[in-house]
């Protein structure tokens, strides 16, 4: 029976967590690996703290009342927790466990000093370490004050910040049981924590060490600063030593205090380097041997180094695989795409099989090895032109990583290569782009018609033949993508706009006239969409009851109770046909597994109201005609000043002519996003109908799980009708740890993440700093929304959220502003935020955190900062 509530550590291993928790299970571990040394011990099992709490019916009531307690409800969590504490540490151990108990002392020593500390089994796992979240007690002497400190140990599994922590993590309070590792106390000399990897940078060959005299409760209470020692490729390579005016000792008669050290030691390091590169080598070891980067607690004694933890570094961001051992650069493609949120492997394999440039997948993000491009003089130039246009904090991020002149290789520009023949008069040159709007139509044409095919043969698709059409089809995907005509129209557009706010910022001293110049511009599918959801409140505001049952309306299904009221069979039509244009489209959508507009239509309520609400009828024609005549007076302003400059006709005729050009092209940028996003819909329509139909014959236990299956898996399952419920269940617990991960703008391939920073100086005090991407200057109240199915505008509100993908284009007809924390000078949210006319600032880091939900902002569009006014 005593080997149900104790067992020894060198008895366990990492595989026992259950049993012994995360802190218990790694002890077990540590103190098998050949040259690591443990103070030795035991642990009181979680079944121990099982059958103890279950046969006390207070804890069940009181953790009842805890799950039904509002998350925000930070005081009433506090009370809660407290209560359970006091029960649990009230409660009378049972006679088997105390006998238990002390049979495990009486073997390690009964009259020793021991450390008593938690180990919850949600604790010092890899997706989430809980440092710190529950307590530990130093230096307890005698076996009663040891079974008390093992009760308060299982109580520490409610402190408020323990709760907090779970819930933040999504882990359920009753499935979390606590274990209590009793170890023979160690007295060091020093003692600190070890980071295999640099826990800011990420850079796995770099590990720093934090050290102070004495127990190291000292620096982890923040009582002294620590040295810290940087190591790389076995040397110190930076070191700060600090004035270290106290330490934590133990006391004789049990438990620690504060002693002050000596004024001549107290800038003294406590650890010279030959012990801080044993310590590293040592921590090397660890992460060997549980593979992967390592937070380790160490002590040092007469006779060595002690380990006295080591859990996994979870915040570190994942490194894509390689095939070498090269250095790489991996530049993002969610900080381009406007979708940084943690994609499942179906989006994400989708992805890189319809992608032109190969990809690697990490931490749930997609990114471009970019080490090729920035090796040689040219591509080099290039790529950082069109990163610095699109986002020059991934520029800066890239700059930095250059001047270190060490990490990416030089190669010489390749020889050019020959133009095939048929590209151009005579194998030359693509001929030049017209400026002709046919153009433009006939891209669009050709794309409806490609669509059209692929919905129609699509159809009879099913089983493993299903995975091979769509293997073909994502042959037409890229073509559609490299279709040089498109490129050709997306560059004119680009390019035209360029030439805009370079000529006439030299020319007339204008900033980002472009902005203007493009209101209103013809063949922007995005913009449409936002001014169509207009047109669809204009069907729906003139019935009462219609819009006071969309306010009510919380799920999806709502459309066909919608034709019960009155004008709402009229008010269904429209949002269905809304829908039919525009239902594939969603926040995040270039990853396949997210919902579409269609698959829930209740996101787009709320936008829907707030044009009932803030318009009156005709508002859409009315915007769209006013930005035409607005773009029309600039253009006409513009030429006259340019006609009274020295060549003032040569000027005025080339701009003309740009005007013209940017006009005809700008709009078309959107529209590839558009088709790919249509038949990207088509694509999920047709295997989420196969995952349905291995659902019916039992091989999955959803629809949704395939989500979490490559496409090649997913392929395999529906051949082998066998699907791996063990890689299901990781996957889906990896992409919860992915989620709650930040992807660096810029990742090496030693970890290093890289995120850019502004070099600006002209910008006033306390001023958040972006990308100035659509002119203007607007003052209004904040309103910092992350999921669009949240908004509730009033007129005037400027939007602050993370990133802007086309799906958010219906909400810009209702704001005064904009303020995002990814986005560059072409991305989809700056060319709406130039189509709608409204002041516009990007790439501003930490804008949803910086800045609260109700504060009075102003946003200088123009120059590329926002002010918080109060």
């Amino acid at each position: 029976m005593s080997e149900q509530y104790v067992v020894d550590l060198g008895e366990i291993d990492e595989n026992r967590i259950a049993s012994v928790g995360g802190k218990g299970a790694h002890l077990g571990a540590l103190s098998r690996i050949d040259g690591v040394r443990v103070p030795a011990g035991f642990c009181v099992t979680t079944e121990a703290f099982h059958q103890v709490v279950s046969r006390t019916p207070a804890v069940g009531r009181q953790l009842d009342d805890l799950t039904r307690t509002d998350p925000d409800d930070r005081a009433a969590i506090a009370a809660r927790s407290a209560g359970i504490r006091r029960t649990i540490e009230e409660i009378a151990l049972p006679d088997e466990l105390v006998e238990a108990i002390a049979g495990a002392l009486a073997r390690h020593g009964a009259d020793g000093a021991y450390a008593v500390r938690s180990s919850a089994t949600a604790e010092d796992l890899p997706t989430a370490s809980f440092a710190g979240q529950q307590d530990t007690y130093l230096n307890v002497m005698g076996p009663a004050e040891i079974l008390r400190h093992v009760s308060r140990c299982w109580a520490s599994l409610f402190t408020e910040r323990a709760v907090t922590y779970r819930r933040r993590n999504g882990i359920d309070d009753r499935t979390v049981h606590m274990g209590v590792v009793v170890q023979r106390m160690v007295f060091p000399h020093a003692s600190g924590i070890l980071f295999t990897a640099d826990p800011v940078t990420g850079n796995r060959k770099v590990a720093t060490v934090d050290a102070g005299f004495g127990l190291g409760e000292a620096l982890v209470s923040g009582l002294v600063n620590p040295d810290v020692f940087t190591v790389r490729d076995g040397e110190v390579v930076a070191e700060t030593i600090a004035a270290k005016q106290l330490a934590v000792r133990a006391l004789q008669t049990g438990g620690t205090q504060e002693v002050a050290i000596d004024r001549h030691r107290q800038e003294e390091p406590a650890l010279t380097h030959a012990q801080v590169l044993r310590l590293v080598e040592l921590g090397r070891r660890l992460e060997a041997h549980f593979g992967r980067p390592q937070d380790v607690e160490w002590c040092l004694t007469d006779d060595g180094f002690r380990i006295v933890q080591s859990r996994p570094i979870t915040t570190l961001f994942p490194v894509p695989e390689a095939a070498d051992t090269d250095n790489h650069v991996y530049v993002s493609v969610g900080h381009q795409q406007m979708m940084t949120d943690a994609m499942k492997p179906l989006g994400l394999s989708m992805w890189q099989l319809t992608a032109m440039a190969p990809m690697r997948a990490a931490g749930g993000r997609l990114f471009v090895d970019a080490t090729r491009a920035l090796s040689a003089p040219a591509s080099r130039a290039h790529l950082l032109d069109l990163s610095g246009r699109s986002d020059p904090l991934t520029r800066d991020a890239l700059e930095t990583l250059l001047d270190r002149d060490d990490f990416v290789p030089s190669r010489p520009d390749p020889a050019p290569a020959a133009t095939p023949a048929g590209n151009g008069p005579e194998g030359g040159a693509p001929a030049p782009l017209e400026t002709d709007p046919a153009v433009v139509t006939g891209l669009i044409e050709r794309s409806r018609a490609s669509i059209a095919a692929l919905e129609r043969d699509i159809r009879d698709q099913s089983g493993p033949e299903l995975f091979d059409f769509l293997l073909e089809a994502f042959q037409e995907h890229k073509r559609c993508l490299s279709d040089p005509l498109s490129i050709q129209a997306i560059m004119a557009g680009m390019e035209a706009t360029w030439w805009l706010n370079d000529h006439l910022g030299e020319w007339l001293g204008e900033k980002n006239a472009a902005d203007t110049l493009t209101l209103s511009a013809p063949d922007n599918v995005t913009s449409e969409m936002g001014l169509e959801l207009l047109d669809v409140a204009d069907v729906v505001r003139p019935h009462p009851e219609v819009v006071a049952f969309l306010g009510e309306v919380r799920t999806d299904d709502f459309l066909d109770d919608l034709a019960k009221v009155p004008g709402g069979t009229e008010a269904r039509e429209a949002i269905e046909a809304y829908l039919d244009r525009y239902g594939m489209r969603c926040a995040g959508e270039i990853d396949i597994t997210r919902p579409r507009w269609s698959e829930r239509p209740g996101t787009l309520v709320p936008a829907l109201l707030d044009n009932v609400r803030n318009f009156a009828p005709g508002e859409a024609e009315r915007r769209f005609e006013q930005g035409r005549k607005e773009a029309h007076k600039k253009e006409q302003d513009v030429l006259a000043r340019l006609r009274d400059l020295p060549d003032g006709e040569r000027k005025a005729d080339e701009t003309r002519r740009m005007i013209e050009r940017v006009r005809t092209f700008v709009g078309y940028r959107e529209y590839p996003k558009y088709a790919i996003i249509c038949r990207t819909f088509l694509y999920k329509k047709a295997l989420l109908a196969e995952a349905e139909r291995l659902v019916r014959a039992g091989v999955l236990t959803e629809a949704e799980d395939v989500f979490h299956l490559t496409f090649q898996e997913f392929h395999d399952v529906a051949r082998s009708h066998r699907a791996d419920q063990e890689l299901l269940r990781r996957r889906k617990e990896d992409f919860r740890t992915f989620q709650a991960l930040t992807p660096p703008r810029v990742l090496t391939s030693d970890g290093e993440t890289l995120n850019g920073a502004y070099r600006r100086e002209d910008a006033p005090a306390g001023a958040l700093i972006g990308l100035p991407v659509s002119a203007g200057t607007v003052e209004g109240r904040a309103r910092v929304i992350l999921d669009m199915a949240d908004a509730d505008l009033a007129a005037g509100d400027i939007l602050v959220t993370t990133f802007t993908d086309p799906s958010w284009s219906p909400l810009f007809v209702g704001i005064a502003g904009l303020v995002t924390e990814i986005g560059g000078l072409m991305t989809h949210g700056a060319v709406i935020a130039r189509e709608y006319g409204l002041p516009a600032v990007v790439g501003v880091e930490g804008a949803t955190r910086l800045i609260r939900d109700g504060q009075r902002i102003r946003v200088h569009g123009a120059d590329g900062y926002v002010e918080i006014l109060g």
